[in-house]
Order: C-alpha cells, then sequence, then structure tokens
C-alpha cells in the first residue's frame, strides 16, 4: 500500500510514530507530511523519517491567517496526492478529508476530542472523511454512522506497556531521582479551540509552587514564555524523553489536556486545570471510570489547591495510581497494534468493526 499521513501537531507524532514504523517494517509506502507547529519538526527529525513540510513558515494566529493556512495546507497535500498517489490518507486534520473527497482517496480522520468541545473541527473535517476513528468515549454527533470507536486512548498508541519501557537512564541528566519530583506544564491555548479558554496563572502557578515545593523538586515545561521567577524551574529536556519523566515524576499538573491524559496513562496522578473540564469524553473516562486524573475548572482554584494537597500527603500514593492504571490498561487494547491493522485491511477493518466491535479484543 501506498500510505499518505499528515501530521499537524507534535502531539501526532507521538499517536503515529509507532505506526508508521511498523507499517514501513511491513512493506508499506509512507509519505509524510507536516506543518510547522512548535517542536513538530525536530521530533520528526531526530526520528529519521522522511518528510516534507507543506508550511514551513507556520502561521499567525487571527482568523485569516487560519483561513489562508487552511488553503495553503490543502494545495501542498493536493501536490503531494497528484506526485504519490496514495490508496489511503490518515490524519487528525482537515486537509486530508477535503483532498481525499476531490480526488476519490479514503481518507481515515483519527480524533479523539468530542465534536462539541472542537465544533469547527467537526464541521469541516468529519462530512468529508472517508471514516472516522475514535476512542469510545469520544462523541462525533450526527457523523456516528461512518466512526469506528475503539476501546483505546491516543496516549496508548505510545504509552501503552507493548510499545513504551520507561527507562531511568533517560532522564538522569535532567532531574535528581534521589528525591521526590514533580512537573508542571504551561501550555500555549492559542488554537482555534482555546478562544475563551484559560488555565493557570501566574498567581495560580506560584501558589502551586508554594504547595509542592517543600515535598520535593519542581520542573516545569512550558510552550508559553516564563515569568522571571519561574525560571530557575525550567527543565529543557529532549521532547523524546518527557513521558520517562512524566513515568517517574510524583505528580503532574498543568493546563494541557494531552499531557494530563499521558501521565494518567502511565499511572501518575494527574491534576488539569482549564476551560475544558468535563467536555472531553476520554479525559471523563480517566478521571471517573479509573480515577488516574482529576479535572479542575478554572473558576474553582481553592479546588486545585486542596486537591494537590490531599494528594502529597498520601500514602502510598504511587503504588496506589500504579494499580488504577493497571486496571484500566486490562481493559484497553494495543491502540498502534489495532491501527496497523486498521489500516492495512482497510475499508474491509471499517466493515468489520462496524459488524463486530469486538473484533479489537484481539489487540488487548
Amino acid at each position: 500500500m501506498k500510505v499518505l499521513f499528515y501530521l499537524g501537531h507534535p502531539a501526532h507524532y507521538h499517536l503515529f510514530k509507532n505506526v508508521l514504523s511498523q507499517l514501513k517494517t511491513n512493506g508499506h509506502s509512507i509519505y509524510l507530511l507536516i506543518k510547522k507547529k512548535d517542536i513538530l519538526e525536530e521530533l520528526v527529525k531526530e526520528s529519521g523519517f522522511n518528510y516534507l513540510n507543506i508550511q514551513p513558515a507556520g502561521r499567525k494566529d487571527d482568523k485569516l491567517s487560519i483561513a489562508l493556512g487552511l488553503l495553503h495546507r490543502d494545495c501542498g497535500i493536493l501536490k503531494a496526492c497528484f506526485k504519490n498517489r496514495p490508496d489511503i490518507m490518515v490524519g487528525t486534520s482537515t486537509e486530508i478529508t477535503h483532498i481525499g473527497k476531490l480526488l476519490k482517496i479514503p481518507a481515515i480522520n483519527v480524533n479523539e476530542d468530542d465534536f462539541d468541545a472542537v465544533p469547527l473541527f467537526a464541521k469541516m473535517g468529519y462530512p468529508l472523511a472517508s471514516c472516522i476513528l475514535a476512542p469510545n468515549p469520544c462523541r462525533t454527533g450526527k457523523w456516528e454512522d461512518k466512526t469506528v470507536h475503539y476501546s483505546g486512548y491516543h496516549e496508548l498508541a505510545y504509552l501503552h506497556p507493548n510499545q513504551f519501557l520507561p527507562d531511568q537512564e533517560r532522564i538522569k541528566k535532567y532531574v535528581n531521582l534521589d528525591e521526590s519530583f514533580f512537573l508542571l506544564r504551561f501550555a500555549k491555548l492559542t488554537a482555534h479551540h482555546d478562544t475563551g479558554k484559560s488555565g493557570i496563572t501566574t498567581e495560580i502557578a506560584q501558589k502551586i509552587i508554594n504547595i509542592l515545593e517543600p515535598k520535593g523538586n519542581i520542573y516545569i515545561t512550558s510552550e508559553r514564555e516564563l515569568e522571571s521567577q519561574f525560571e530557575k524551574y525550567r527543565i529543557k529536556i529532549n521532547p523524546d524523553d518527557v513521558h520517562h519523566a512524566l513515568f517517574y515524576a510524583e505528580m503532574y499538573i498543568g493546563d494541557s489536556q494531552t499531557m494530563a491524559a499521558e501521565a494518567a496513562v502511565l499511572g501518575t496522578p494527574s491534576l488539569r486545570y482549564n476551560d475544558f473540564v468535563g467536555k472531553l469524553g476520554y479525559l471523563d473516562e480517566l478521571e471517573h471510570d479509573y480515577g488516574l486524573t482529576f479535572g479542575i475548572q478554572t473558576q474553582y482554584p481553592n479546588q486545585l489547591f486542596k486537591k494537590i494537597e490531599d494528594l502529597v500527603n498520601s500514602e502510598n500514593l504511587q503504588q496506589e495510581y500504579k494499580a488504577r492504571r493497571n486496571r484500566m490498561l486490562s481493559e484497553k487494547i494495543d491502540v498502534t497494534a489495532f491501527m496497523v491493522w486498521f489500516f492495512e485491511n482497510y475499508p474491509q477493518s471499517h466493515r468489520i468493526m462496524r459488524e463486530n466491535p469486538a473484533y479489537q479484543d484481539n489487540f488487548l
């Protein structure tokens, strides 16, 4: 097969990196397209995958720039399809569905955010998608008839034990493993679906640090510029090593959904503080069904501080969360293995999963 993947965010690299490697090992031709977004190109370069950046200059965050950027990427994917003639296209973007419909190439949209949390994305991408691949809790609204649900999360594509083994040696140069440490993440919150959303402010960050500092070392990874008083906590870590740090951390606190979910599936107590709380099904499942993460809306900062204090003063916290993780893993599939099968056998795999969703139990 010839398979075109389009990645628009660093999280998408992690989602597909093992899938790409396995498909390549299985003899398929892979065409990888990306755009400039944070550290995405750095990650892809280090992986050794051949790729084409169809928007190397990036874009601004105003509405006009977003629209023009979408048109620019549509053209880039169109050119790549004319040149390489892929059999299917895969990605977490709207662009592949536009070009797929135009050229009659199946486009599989892989997403884990509920349609009502990212309404613009859903309206622009789902109508033209050949198939939507989403975790069980993810709502896809009126496009359910083309959705294949699976028992897993994006984060399990790269953090399932079959795909990831934590390694202390990878993080010794960044953190002091002889002492407890906490990992904080401050997101940028500038995507179109982040409009009107807020997260951890300077004041909130300082109070979090005041609670944690007597209990261990604090390391901050941040998309946005840090205030001068927080620079001493900044950790400059290779993006491929950050998940090892997450595994060994006592706790994760941040306003990033993805990193909260990553910590959760690794069995690290996880707190997220932003205005998406209660709006994303997969995080609600990790919180309410498995107790691996906690979401607190920004109008309740005191709840955040109390939860942090309760957790840092709990006995046997790490053992309890590893046990919760094991229960979650016993009910979830190896997402990479499932996706490799699904893409290799599409469209028959789509029909199989629609008729018999239990087929995915082969990937438990």
